[in-house]
């Protein structure tokens, strides 16, 4: 059972343009099992305005694979649901979908997207965060 994950490691950054005002930035906090193309983890998307799409948290499985050639060594795809509040006036809730794919290097920097509720996000940074930098 435990040569299931062998090689298994974490894997931390961001999706988005940092420092844009207002932009949306997923920040992800992966383990990585690249033995079985697994990852899996957390995503929160945070956006500097108010409302219900200003903090949402994600639980995220999805595949990565070796791409073989190039700069970026890495492809790799998140899903997951959450629960999407309605925007005020309106009172309730709904599952919604959340995805993100990304190609990067072997430090974990590259280029890539998410989409959640009415938002997508493509063609945007993605940059690791070291362990023990503020995520």
């Amino acid at each position: 059972m435990s040569e299931l994950l062998i090689g298994a490691y974490l894997a931390e950054g961001k999706i988005g343009n940092v420092g844009t005002p207002g932009a949306p930035i997923a920040k992800f906090s992966l383990v990585v099992v690249p033995s079985q193309n697994s990852v899996s983890g957390t995503v929160v998307i945070s956006q500097a305005v108010n409302g219900p799409d200003s903090h949402i948290v994600v639980q995220v499985k999805g595949r990565i694979y070796a791409t073989g050639f190039g700069k970026y060594t890495k492809a790799v795809s998140l899903q997951g649901q959450y629960v999407q509040s309605f925007p005020p006036p309106a009172l309730g809730a709904f599952i919604a979908d959340f995805d993100a794919h990304f190609s990067v290097d072997d430090e974990w920097n590259g280029i890539g997207g998410f989409s959640y509720w009415r938002h997508s996000v493509e063609n945007v940074p993605v940059a690791s965060v070291k362990q023990g930098e503020l995520v």
